[in-house]
């Protein structure tokens, strides 16, 4: 048999992929036409579960170069100085299902996935360097307000700005979101933030709290409204086709990224809570710190295989990281998970894109999309006589905080500074220029239009008063 020879899926000669079987040349198809019972039927099942959130993305592999120090901070192998580590980065929006345009109005998510030498590490977070609310219970309610109603299958502006305008924690991200960094120019000029507050752990077992900072070298740039709505029609894959095709002629686009560090003391004591993951810390207090740069330099070579197939969690972590007690994160740590067993299978972890270089040897076994195996003599419980992996005492520990409080339910402890509008009034004030301003109030009463319920509008211009009486008092006169 030739190389070019289509076969079955198990490898066996097709006589065809024009003709079905056929009684006749005009009569009946016949059942037992085994090629065309498995090419009808492997077509019916091309589709898994698009994700939940973030169905629209791309992405690309690269590598991670570091070119600082900052092992007095964490023990992980992947940040000790020069070490290299190849990994995978997936963009996506948020809201929008597979077909949405790119440049539609949303929060951009960003995944990165390193292959380290001691298993694999995800960051998974946003553009922006905080989040909509900050406990993981109303995390379905917020994505339900942000897709499609039940009845019509339409997105609602009512439903969206009833459910921020009824949490108060939302305004900092929102204002993110109505501003101009609501439309990058392109996945490639955009900063990418872990959002939540991470720990890092030294060889000594001194522990630290850190934020990710990823700075694109190419620049940041954000697109106008006008342009964004234009090419939603136009290229509803713009952004994809720009990674893409930039990566394709060379143009390898690459981050600089950096660590904020806290000293693991200084958190108790901070002025409003540094776990809450719609606060921001200020860099005066804790600038920035590099750690390296990665780039982006290979496609996929099977869009579905490497990015569809894609999982990503924040509970995968190395040794010298840890999680942090944000209540979001904390959250996160199951749901994601739990959302890749479902929508890729039980065995997600032995996809190729996803098996870790490090090797894996656990007592798991079995389940939907096993395909690899382990020798008949290696034992499958523990503990065992027989030789199994045992656990790394070094591993105990990685991580961990003090807590002394009893179980109830309640928000998290709240500081000094801690309010919801504070924050989201100064990046208004302070970090947009009078230019993105106007633009962010021309946003807003676009949005505000769109509001059909009298109280609902009452709650959005009072909520863009709270974040700044000026911006709300603009927005009132041109309602």
């Amino acid at each position: 048999m030739t190389d070019n020879v289509t076969t079955t899926q198990t490898g066996t000669p097709v006589a065809s992929d024009a003709h079905s079987l056929t009684a006749g040349a005009d009569g009946a198809t016949v059942l037992h036409d085994r090629y065309l019972v498995e090419k009808l039927a492997q077509f019916s099942r091309e589709r898994i579960p698009e994700r939940i959130v973030h169905a629209k993305g791309g992405g690309a592999f690269g590598e991670l170069v570091v070119t600082e120090d900052v092992s007095q901070y964490t023990r992980a192998a992947l940040f000790q100085p020069g070490t290299r580590t190849r990994l995978l980065q997936r963009f996506s929006s948020v809201a929008g299902e597979q077909g949405s345009p790119d440049t539609w109005r949303d929060v951009r998510g960003w995944s990165l996935k390193f292959y380290t030498s001691e298993g694999n590490y995800d960051i998974v977070g946003n553009n922006t360097p905080v989040f909509f609310i900050r406990d993981g219970i109303k995390f379905p309610d917020f994505i339900h307000s942000q897709k499609r109603l039940p009845g019509s299958g339409l997105r609602d502006a009512d439903m969206q700005w009833d459910f921020w305008t009824l949490s108060p924690e939302s305004a900092h991200q929102v204002t993110y979101l109505m501003g101009d960094r609501g439309i990058p120019r392109s996945w490639r000029t955009m900063s990418g933030y872990g959002s939540h507050t991470f720990q890092w752990i030294n060889a000594e077992g001194d522990r630290f709290w850190i934020k990710y900072h990823f700075k694109p070298r190419q620049g940041t740039a954000e697109m106008d409204e006008s342009e964004a709505e234009r090419l939603a029609g136009a290229d509803a894959d713009y952004f994809r086709r720009d990674l893409y095709e930039a990566i394709g002629r060379g143009d390898f686009p690459s981050w600089d990224v950096n660590v904020q560090v806290m000293p693991y003391e200084d958190a108790k004591t901070y002025r409003f809570n540094p776990f809450d993951v719609t606060k921001i810390w200020p860099h005066a207090d804790y600038p920035l710190i590099r750690v390296g740069t990665y780039t982006l330099d290979k496609n996929p070579e099977n869009f579905f295989a490497q990015i569809e197939q894609a999982a990503f969690s924040p509970a995968n972590t190395v040794p010298g990281i840890d999680i942090s007690p944000d209540k979001m994160l904390m959250a996160r740590v199951f749901s994601y998970p739990d959302a890749q067993r479902y929508r890729v299978g039980t065995n997600y972890a032995e996809i190729p894109v996803n098996a870790p270089i490090a090797g894996v040897r656990s007592y798991s076994q079995d389940g939907l999309g096993r395909h690899g195996f382990k020798p008949a003599s290696a034992p499958v419980y523990a503990p065992n006589s027989f030789g199994g992996p045992v656990g790394d005492p070094a591993a105990a520990g990685n991580g961990g905080w003090e807590s002394d409080g009893e179980l109830l339910r309640s928000a998290a402890t709240l500081r000094a500074a801690d309010d919801d509008f504070g924050q989201a009034g100064a990046l208004y004030r302070k970090v947009f220029s009078s230019e993105a301003r106007g633009r962010m109030i021309d946003t807003l009463i676009r949005q505000g239009r769109q509001i059909r319920v009298d109280g609902i509008r009452e709650r959005f211009v009072q909520y863009w008063t709270n974040v700044d009486a000026d911006l709300g008092a603009s927005v009132a006169a041109k309602l």
